[in-house]
């Protein structure tokens, strides 16, 4: 019995519970709960050099049901909601959190394209087609966002890896 708060602390019942975050903001979640004295896991993938959330909105968290104060959660920075059926927040089992630890430990780093955001590059389309374009950044590993001028607009595009190549002397956009 831990005599300073009165809970045995071995008693405790510390379960998975997942936070559905605001939109992009589940670093801010993150950090901001554990400011809070909270303990999270936010899974992610390393592509390139800026890590990728695995379940982009959504974060975990680990509470007693018990002896946690749950209402500053719900109001902290970042955070949307906590995930629930009905009135009661569903637990996730600690094999899930721990099978998806290990699994991305055991992931390799997803390679990268080799492009650099803002370098020019030349998009194949069908038949002798080419067109340049400014490559923004890998989506996922077979696809890239592209910057195309098309009738005097700037369009962001996604196309598959395998119709780019780069263009020598990327001093910039070029249209």
């Amino acid at each position: 019995m831990n005599a300073v708060i009165g809970v045995d602390l071995e008693a405790a019942q510390y379960r998975w519970y997942l936070i559905q975050t605001k939109p992009h903001q589940e670093l801010r979640a993150e950090e901001n709960l554990g400011r809070q004295g909270f303990s999270c896991y936010r899974p992610v993938v390393k592509q390139g050099s800026r890590p990728q959330p695995l379940f982009p909105g959504y974060l975990f968290i680990r509470l007693d049901q018990q002896h946690d104060n749950w209402f500053p959660i719900r109001s902290t920075r970042g955070v949307a909601r906590i995930v629930s059926f009905g009135a009661q927040p569903l637990a996730v089992a600690d094999e899930l959190v721990e099978g998806i630890r290990q699994r991305l430990a055991a992931m390799p780093e997803r390679p990268s394209s080799g492009f650099q955001e803002g370098q020019v590059v030349r998009l194949k389309c069908s038949g002798e087609c080419e067109v340049e374009a400014i490559f923004l950044c890998d989506d996922g590993t077979e696809r890239a966002l592209i910057l195309l001028n098309l009738l005097q607009r700037e369009q962001r595009i996604r196309v598959p890896l395998s119709q780019l190549s780069a263009v020598g002397g990327n001093d910039g956009w070029r249209a």
